[in-house]
């Protein structure tokens, strides 16, 4: 019998049990692990736009953004976790946000009510297309729980899109 101690144990990388292969957990962990990049940047834009919105709409631009960037924080925890389920490791740091996410920041000291909604359905609209991109591999590696997720966030990321497409429409 194979007795670990626990001063072993702690000096064992993460390796969660998995069925999927040793190829599918390193593939689908670095696309989820870009993705919540991603997803992280998109958030702290949509905050920061909350916090700095102003002009004559202002409580309905404030509450939209308020409320779609507690809808993309909430993704965050289930993309990580989902990670970890398959076997893999995620983000450690901002450091390592900024080292993979593809979605721009946008430190401007002063951005216009129909410029940030503006950016933000187009960044939208980009995470979609990532969010389609991750849903092609994991089907290809028939990992149905990671796919069914992605589903679920592209259904939501499609109506901030739409919501903040609606919003803008008279920009255009």
């Amino acid at each position: 019998m194979n007795t670990i101690t626990a001063a072993q144990h702690r000096k064992l990388p993460l390796a969660t049990p998995t069925d999927l292969g040793a190829d599918a957990t390193r593939d689908i962990s670095a696309a989820l692990t870009a993705l919540l990049a991603d997803v992280f940047a998109l958030y702290i834009k949509t905050k920061n736009f909350h916090w700095h919105v102003s002009g004559p709409h202002f409580r309905d631009y404030h509450t939209l953004l308020d409320e779609q960037g507690g809808q993309i924080f909430a993704m965050t925890d289930d993309i990580a976790e989902r990670i970890r389920k398959i076997g893999g490791t995620t983000l450690r740091s901002i450091g390592h946000i900024a080292r993979l996410q593809r979605l721009l920041d946008n430190d401007a000291d002063f951005v216009t009510p129909d410029d940030m909604l503006a950016e933000l359905r187009e960044d939208n609209k980009q995470l979609t297309v990532l969010l389609r991109q991750a849903h092609a591999l994991t089907s290809d590696h028939n990992d149905h729980a990671t796919t069914s997720l992605i589903e679920n966030w592209i259904d939501e990321t499609e109506r901030r899109t739409w919501f903040l497409f609606e919003t803008t429409r008279r920009a255009l």
